[in-house]
């Protein structure tokens, strides 16, 4: 055992430097090799593609960010056009005291705060379905006439049963459940009828325990396409 340790105990004695040399020359032909790939590479490339290229890494982050187009607005506020020959339209109710009903068709406001003309109780804007004409009663609507209704505060106080008669005629299914407060929107037609899948008519009632604005009930609206060739 004893010659056996001696003899490698004098292996490694002598041997150990000679790895370090064989390290170091390693290492030195490295540096040599990757000098060498370098001075080829500044010789064969021109200098030319070589800033071009820096140029474009640099230009990476100064490329302005791409945004979506602002939506282009729409008549009476839609989301999305109606289609060529439709006529738009739009009827707000509820909301708080201080926002007011608002009737819109065609882009056009008949009824809202800004024209002045919202009062207290059911606001109807009747328009010509030919001529644009406005009438300000039920019944003196000529035939071809679109009627559009919201309340403003409270419509149900005053309504009496033949004005509730009257229009549910016209096709709505809730002016019998008004109450005292309720927000409601209503959209009809005269002498003709409406396409079945359009927003005719909604309502929300005033509920203090609901309710976000105190005693009044959070807005409500109806919003749709009308085409022109009913009649």
């Amino acid at each position: 055992m004893s010659l056996w340790f001696s003899f490698f105990f004098l292996f490694s004695y002598f041997f150990s430097p000679l790895a370090d040399l064989v390290k170091l020359a390693g290492l030195l032909f490295a540096s040599l090799t990757a000098w060498y790939l370098g001075y080829l590479f500044a010789v064969l490339v021109p200098k030319e593609t070589i800033t071009t290229s820096i140029a474009n890494l640099q230009d990476i982050g100064k490329k302005p960010v791409l945004r979506a187009p602002v939506p282009k607005r729409q008549k009476c506020d839609h989301w999305s056009p109606c289609s060529p020959g439709n006529y738009a339209y739009r009827i707000l109710s509820g909301g708080g005291k201080q926002k007011l009903a608002k009737i819109c068709f065609e882009d056009e406001l008949l009824i809202s705060k800004e024209k002045g003309n919202v009062g207290s109780g059911i606001n109807i804007a009747i328009v010509n379905y030919h001529s644009g004409e406005m009438m300000t009663f039920i019944k003196n609507a000529p035939k071809g006439s679109l009627l559009l209704m919201a309340t403003q505060d409270d419509g149900s106080t005053r309504l009496k049963n033949d004005a509730k008669k009257l229009i549910e005629e016209l096709g709505s299914k809730e002016i019998w459940n008004m109450k005292f407060r309720s927000s409601w929107a209503f959209i009809a037609a005269k002498g003709f009828r409406l396409p079945d899948n359009i927003q005719k008519e909604k309502i929300n009632h005033s509920d203090k325990k609901k309710n976000r604005y105190g005693d009044w009930p959070a807005e409500i609206q109806i919003e749709g396409c009308i085409p022109g060739n009913l009649i």
